[in-house]
């Protein structure tokens, strides 16, 4: 099931949605405000999450493997003091368990919400299964192995989640001054409000996200699944099916 998952479109408001619902953990989010530069140079850092699920999900065992150890010596570098005056260090399981259950919840989301062929039961229970296998390798411990376990595990979490400034500004960036310009910016609110309409009501009321009084069934069916067949479409399109081929290829 992850290669399913890990290869559709619904991965492009995955990616906004993560993000969303990550930046609620002021000692997660106060590592990347510190340590990277997102708002100036947002596509680097979206090229190097896509190529890191890119290479652990379908490149070799090998490669997989180097590319985990690359990313842990750089979490060890990650280390300073929130806002709030708590010190944070990228290696701390805790953090490191909240990113992963935030991503594999929503890229499971997205998929089942927006594919035309959404994983049964089971292979939902076997993707989150296959996940807790990298997340295990990049210092998570126990990470949850069925989809009741990944649930369970945000709920938890919950007593922990700020809707700090910090985050505030990162719903901004995300939904109203969007890294695109042009003809594009069109099909971004669009995937956006994919992202924002799949997001936990809690989160969206934690982060003040107000949506129009259109239920969120309606808009996802009408507005969003469309955008996201579209960029599917987009996808397995052969000349962008060939560009993201060498794209991959480029980085080796």
């Amino acid at each position: 099931p992850i290669w399913r998952v890990h290869s559709d479109a619904s991965m492009f408001p995955g990616g906004i949605r993560s993000l969303l619902l990550q930046s609620l953990h002021p000692l997660a989010l106060a590592g990347v405000e510190d340590h990277s530069d997102y708002r100036n140079d947002p596509w680097t850092r979206v090229n190097n999450t896509s190529f890191f699920i890119a290479q652990t999900t379908y490149g070799t065992i090998e490669n997989a493997e180097k590319l985990i150890s690359v990313i842990n010596t750089i979490h060890e570098r990650i280390v300073g003091t929130a806002p709030d005056g708590r010190p944070y260090a990228a290696t701390d399981p805790d953090l490191l368990k909240w990113v992963h259950v935030a991503e594999t919840e929503t890229f499971l989301t997205c998929y089942q919400t927006f594919s035309p062929t959404p994983l049964t039961a089971d292979e939902a229970d076997r993707y989150v299964a296959q996940t807790a296998h990298v997340a295990r390798l990049l210092g998570v411990i126990d990470p949850p192995l069925t989809v009741a376990d990944l649930h369970a595990t945000i709920e938890a979490y919950r007593p922990e989640l700020q809707a700090t400034e910090a985050a505030r500004k990162v719903m901004h960036f995300l939904l109203d001054e969007p890294p695109v310009s042009g003809v594009e910016t069109l099909g971004y609110r669009a995937l956006a409000s994919a992202a924002v309409r799949t997001l936990q009501p809690w989160a969206r009321e934690m982060l003040g996200i107000r949506t129009s009084p259109v239920p969120d069934a309606v808009m996802r069916r009408v507005v969003n699944r469309p955008a996201v067949t579209t960029v599917r479409w987009m996808l397995s399109h052969p000349e962008v099916a060939k560009d993201r081929i060498i794209g991959h290829a480029a980085h080796h």
